[in-house]
């Protein structure tokens, strides 16, 4: 298997009659998916997601892809190709197209229609062309064929992308649900007749590699789902993914059985499940779905809302109800369905919102204790099916942690495919596709840009220590004037401290120490204020280490009289 690893050189130029693929993020973790297709000088792009941050990314509402690798090149993007309409592939469409807006995307209706009410918010009219499974087109040197695939949201497509370097195959995000609520089973056929004609390069879906046997079809979640709304005494409230238009389907069907009104809460969820029902993706029967205004009026065991937050995101609606700080109270006659997957990461905040719901008394059901959530994406069974019906040349597993890529490996490797024609790559690993055999061949600077309130990309890895250590340890500060020709100290030091202790009386013992130092200082010639600062930083770190065992920020201040 080829290995990516950072001593990796800078790639040589692009040989003529090769493809050079680029994942700009996807590769290694779960979200920001963007892959770049270079040939003879034109790029095509496939998906430009997003990444939600972790709990040690303080204050970060999303993370891009890094667009530096075609920053200098976006003239030369025939297309950008959009799989499907989950944030974590079409989420960053507004931050690129901020940079060339007639960049054209290709995609299913429903897909489209995600992004183009995403990009409006951000007041971009996008250029877009809507195409269906089995449609085969060409853009610049790129010849395209979609194929429909089945995964947690309507309208999935797979892409083959033929260029005179070789067929390649990119899998999007897909399952093999056999009763599909909507009748859309993946396209098996059209993945053996490519296999037949030759896939060069398979880019495969890793994130369910671990997984054994094949995912349970979404169907297995209705009687589950009735069980528990002929359960419920008061409300039922269900958070869930804005975009999962096959299980909110799901939740309308059970409340209009169970004679209840559904509400949608949440500007994503009502802004998609808008556009779902006015294209005829989500069926609601007449008189079910209401305003959250009209509640009011209602019993509580006729009501269900349906919200955001199951991955326990802070401003999310479910996220509030749990921390008492939304119109909506959690009470004990109230059942909550988290009703997605947990995506790592989010472990920590998930279980945060399930004991605050707890806490109110309210009963919580979620996939550890109840099916009502089944994956989007292939487990191994699946998996392996795929490889053994498209035979690929070359395999490179995509969307996925490290743990996943190399599970996907594995299972490319048992089915036949050679070792080392199996590329396991991580975010701007660049691989190009030549004389039939793909091959790793440098790497391209690439790192996660930040989006914090309005800043983009200002915020860097250095500034998110600092907020952590704030966040963990707080910060003291010291301010004291000098006179530089009397070599005194003639104000201060006055020590100010948040986040480190309750008591401001706790630092009186270090003051008497911070002036000796200043005068030790003075007396021996110093007379730069960075200099004295710095020596005070020292002296207030030191006793704060050794007497309370805590490293704040130290943020010392000294001025001349």
């Amino acid at each position: 298997m080829s290995h990516a690893h950072p001593e990796l050189p800078s790639p040589p130029p692009l040989p003529e009659g090769a493809l050079r693929v680029v994942a700009l993020g996807g590769l290694g973790e779960i979200g920001r998916n963007m892959t770049v297709f270079e040939y003879a000088g034109r790029l095509l792009i496939v998906d430009c997601g997003v990444l939600f941050p972790e709990e040690s990314q303080p204050g970060v509402d999303l993370i891009l892809p890094d667009f530096s690798y075609i920053e200098d090149r976006l003239a030369d993007i025939e297309a950008i190709v959009l799989t499907h309409g989950h944030e974590d592939h079409i989420g960053a469409l507004p931050f690129l197209l901020r940079q060339r807006p007639d960049i054209p995307l290709y995609g299913s209706r429903l897909t489209l229609a995600f992004a183009e009410a995403k990009l409006r918010e951000s007041r971009i009219k996008p250029v877009t062309h809507v195409v269906t499974e089995g449609e085969r087109l060409t853009v610049g040197p790129f010849d395209l064929e979609f194929l429909a695939v089945n995964h947690s949201i309507p309208d999935a497509l797979a892409v083959a992308i033929r260029t005179p370097a070789g067929l390649v195959l990119h899998t999007g995000d897909f399952k093999m649900d056999q009763l599909p609520l909507d009748g859309r089973v993946t396209d098996l056929n059209g993945f053996a007749r490519l296999g037949d004609e030759g896939v060069d390069l398979f880019l495969v879906d890793s994130t369910n590699a671990e997984v054994p046997g094949f995912i349970p079809s979404e169907r297995e979640i209705a009687p589950v789902l009735d069980k528990v709304f002929d359960r419920a005494r008061g409300r039922v409230i269900v958070a869930s993914f804005a975009s999962h238009v096959h299980r909110i389907q799901q939740i309308i069907d059970a409340a209009a059985e169970h004679g209840r009104k559904v509400a949608f809460v949440g500007r994503s969820m009502v802004r998609n499940m808008g556009v779902a029902r006015d294209l005829g993706y989500l069926t609601v029967p007449a008189g079910v779905v209401v305003s959250v205004d009209d509640l009011a009026d209602l019993p509580d065991d006729k009501v269900v809302l349906v919200c955001t937050g199951s991955q326990g995101e802070p401003m999310a609606v479910l996220s509030r109800i749990a921390n008492n700080d939304h119109q909506i109270k959690a009470g004990p006659d109230d059942t909550i369905v988290l009703a997605s997957s947990l995506i790592p990461g989010n472990e920590n905040a998930v279980n945060r919102v399930i004991n605050g719901l707890t806490r109110s008394g309210a009963a919580v059901v979620h996939k550890g204790n109840a099916l009502v959530h089944v994956s989007g994406h292939c487990s191994a069974g699946e998996l392996l099916y795929a490889y053994n019906i498209v035979k690929p040349r070359n395999v490179m597993p995509v969307h996925g942690e490290w743990r996943h890529l190399r599970a996907n490996a594995a299972l490319a490797e048992r089915t036949g495919v050679p070792r080392d024609r199996i590329v396991l790559a991580e975010d701007g690993v660049v691989v190009d596709l030549q004389d039939g055999v793909a091959k790793i061949v440098g790497a391209v600077p690439v790192g996660y840009v930040f989006v914090d309130g309005a800043s983009v990309g200002d915020i860097t890895e250095a500034a998110l220590t600092d907020r952590r250590v704030l966040g963990n340890e707080g910060f003291i500060s010291i301010f004291a004037a000098v006179d530089i020709t009397g070599g005194t100290v003639v104000a201060g030091p006055e020590i100010e401290a948040r986040g480190f202790h309750e008591d401001p009386e706790v630092l009186k013992p270090v003051r008497d120490e911070v002036r000796a130092e200043l005068e030790r200082a003075l007396s021996d010639g110093v007379v730069d204020a960075h200099q004295l600062q710095q020596r005070v930083r020292r002296v207030v770190g030191r006793w704060v280490s050794q007497t309370h065992r805590r490293r704040p920020m130290i943020i010392p201040v000294v001025v001349e009289a």
